[in-house]
C-alpha cells in the first residue's frame, strides 16, 4: 500500500487509532511519550499534505474506494491544508510541553486517560477539517467535544470550577451541535446530499425558506462552537481551569477550527450568490466582530486572572476574524484566514508561557506574576514577545494579521473599520501591559506562597514554549507561508463562491 496515496486520512486516523491504545498503557510516562510521537507523525502527515496540496492543487481521497457524493470524501484544499498544519501543529508543540505539567495537575492515575482524551480530541479537530462531508463534520465536532469535555473536567483536581466548567462547556456545546446538525438536515432536505461540493451545485438557484433556515441554525450552531460574541460564555471558564497544558491546545485550535468550517459554509457551499449570505454578512458577522473585538476585550482588562484575561482576549481576536470575513471581499477574507492562523501561534505561545508560571507557583492570578522577571526571566521574556505578537508590534505575527485586515477595510471601502482595528488594538496595549508591569516593575510578594524562591520551568517545557515564540517572529518576518497560501487559499475560495 502506498502511505502517500493515504496521506488525506493519515492525520486523522493515527491519533484516533492511537488514543484508544493509550488506554492500554500503563500509568506515568509511557502514554505521554506515545502522544507525543503520535502528535509529531500526525503534524509530519499534515505538513507532507500541505506541501503536495500548494504544488499540484486539491487533493481527494475517497474513504473505501466510494466515489463522491455516494462516498465520504476528504477534500483536501489550501484552506483546510492550513488548518490541518495549525492544528497538528500546535499539539506537537503541546505534547512534549504537557508530561511535567500535567503530572502538576492531574493524578498520575490518570495519564493514560488524559493522553488518550487528548489524541482523539486532536483526531476530531483534525477530521472536522479535512472532511468533505457536512454529516461528517457533525461526527467528528462531537467526537473533538466529549474528548475536550473530559480534558476541561481533569483540571479539578485543581480547581473544582472545572467542574462546573466542563458542564457549562458540555451544555452550550451540545446546544450549538444540535442547531448545526439540524441545518444540516435541512440541506439534505433540500438537495438530498451531504457532500459540500454537491452540496453547491445542488443549492444552485435554491432561493427558499428551508435552505434559509439551514442556514440560519448552521449559523448558529457554529457561532456557539466559535465563541462568538455573545454566544461565548462558555469559553473563560473552560479555558482558566482546564489543566494548562489543555487551556493552551484549546485557545490555539478549537476556536480556529470552527471559523474554518464557518468559512468552508458560506464560500464552499452556500456562495455570495444567496443574498441571505450578504445579509448575514452585514448585519451579523460585523456588528457580533466589531461588538466582540471591544466588549470581551474591555473585559480581559479588569481581569485579575491572567488565563481568563487570555480567554476573554480570545473572544476579541475572533472578533477581528469575523470582522474580516464580513467583508464578502477576497481581501477579507484572506486577512481572516491569516489571523486564524497566527492568533492560534501567539495565543498557543501565551497559554504555554502562563502553564511555566502554574507549574512553578501553582497560580495564575495576575498577583502571581509580580517581579516575575528576576525569578523566571526566560519565562517572562516568552510572554512579554508572544504579548506584542497580541497587541501587533512591527515584526511579528500580530501585526501582518493587523496589516492585511486593515487593508482589506480600506479595500471594502470601510475606513471607519480601520479606525476599529487599531482602537481595539490598543485595549490589547493595556491588558498585555498590565501584566507586563507586573512582570518587569513591581517585586515579588514579601510574604505567603508566591513569595516563595522559584526557578525556571524544565526544558522540556521552555522549549515547546519558545518554539511557539520563535514561529511568532518568524512568520511575521517571513510571511509568503502563512499570508501566501491564505491569499490563494482566499482566491480559490472567492472563484468557487462567485464573488471577487
Amino acid at each position: 500500500m502506498n502511505l502517500m496515496a493515504q496521506l488525506p486520512v493519515l492525520p486523522v486516523v493515527i491519533p484516533f487509532v492511537a488514543g484508544a491504545l493509550a488506554l492500554l498503557l500503563p500509568k506515568g510516562r509511557a502514554p505521554w511519550a506515545w502522544a507525543t510521537f503520535v502528535s509529531w507523525l500526525s503534524f509530519l502527515a499534515s505538513a507532507l499534505l500541505l506541501r503536495e496540496v500548494a504544488a499540484t492543487g486539491p487533493v481527494s481521497y475517497h474513504l473505501g474506494d466510494w466515489p463522491p457524493p455516494w462516498g465520504i470524501e476528504y477534500r483536501i484544499d489550501l484552506a483546510n491544508a492550513i488548518v490541518l498544519a495549525l492544528v497538528s501543529g500546535i499539539a506537537a508543540a503541546v505534547a512534549p510541553f504537557a508530561y511535567e505539567s500535567v503530572r502538576a495537575e492531574i493524578d498520575e492515575r490518570q495519564s493514560p486517560y488524559f493522553y488518550a482524551a487528548f489524541l482523539i480530541c486532536v483526531s476530531g479537530l483534525l477530521g472536522v477539517t479535512a472532511t468533505g462531508d457536512a454529516f461528517n463534520i457533525f461526527v467528528f465536532l462531537e467526537i473533538s467535544s466529549l474528548s475536550t469535555y473530559a480534558l476541561v473536567a481533569m483540571g479539578g483536581r485543581q480547581d473544582r470550577r472545572a467542574l462546573t466548567a466542563a458542564f457549562t462547556y458540555l451544555v452550550m456545546g451540545t446546544l450549538g451541535a444540535t442547531f448545526f446538525v439540524i441545518g444540516v438536515g435541512l440541506l439534505y432536505h433540500a438537495t438530498g446530499t451531504l457532500n459540500l461540493a454537491d452540496l453547491h451545485l445542488k443549492l444552485a438557484g435554491q432561493h427558499n425558506r428551508v435552505v434559509e433556515a439551514g442556514f440560519a441554525f448552521i449559523l448558529v450552531g457554529i457561532g456557539l462552537k466559535l465563541a462568538m460574541f455573545p454566544m461565548h460564555l462558555w469559553l473563560p471558564n473552560a479555558y482558566a481551569y482546564a489543566p494548562s497544558a489543555v487551556s493552551a491546545f484549546l485557545a490555539a485550535t478549537a476556536t480556529k477550527v470552527a471559523v474554518y468550517v464557518l468559512v468552508r459554509f458560506f464560500y464552499s457551499v452556500f456562495g455570495l450568490d444567496f443574498a441571505f449570505l450578504g445579509d448575514a454578512l452585514t448585519y451579523v458577522l460585523l456588528p457580533l466582530g466589531v461588538a466582540g473585538m471591544f466588549v470581551a476585550s474591555l473585559i480581559a482588562v479588569f481581569q485579575h486572572d491572567v488565563k481568563r484575561m487570555l480567554a476573554y482576549s480570545s473572544v476579541g481576536q475572533i472578533g477581528y476574524m469575523l470582522l474580516g470575513l464580513s467583508f464578502g471581499t477576497r481581501e477579507g477574507l484572506a486577512a481572516a484566514l491569516i489571523h486564524l492562523v497566527n492568533h492560534g501561534l501567539m495565543k498557543g505561545a501565551l497559554f504555554l508561557a502562563v502553564a511555566c508560571v502554574v507549574y512553578r507557583l501553582g497560580d495564575h492570578r495576575c498577583a502571581a506574576f509580580s517581579g516575575l522577571a528576576r525569578r523566571m526571566p526566560v519565562t517572562t521574556w516568552a510572554f512579554v514577545l508572544s504579548g506584542l505578537s497580541l497587541i501587533g508590534v512591527p515584526g511579528t505575527v500580530g501585526f501582518v494579521s493587523k496589516w492585511y485586515l486593515l487593508e482589506a477595510s480600506f479595500a471594502a471601502g470601510h475606513a471607519w473599520a480601520a479606525f476599529m482595528i487599531v482602537a481595539s488594538s490598543l485595549i490589547a496595549v493595556l491588558y498585555v501591559g498590565r501584566v507586563v508591569e507586573l512582570m518587569l516593575l513591581r517585586e515579588p510578594p514579601e510574604q505567603g506562597p508566591l513569595s516563595e524562591p522559584v526557578k525556571e520551568a524544565p526544558l522540556s517545557m521552555l522549549i515547546p514554549m519558545w518554539a511557539l515564540v520563535a514561529a511568532n517572529l518568524y512568520f511575521g518576518l517571513r510571511t509568503e507561508f502563512t499570508a501566501g497560501f491564505a491569499e490563494q487559499a482566499a482566491a480559490a475560495l472567492m472563484t468557487v463562491s462567485g464573488g471577487r
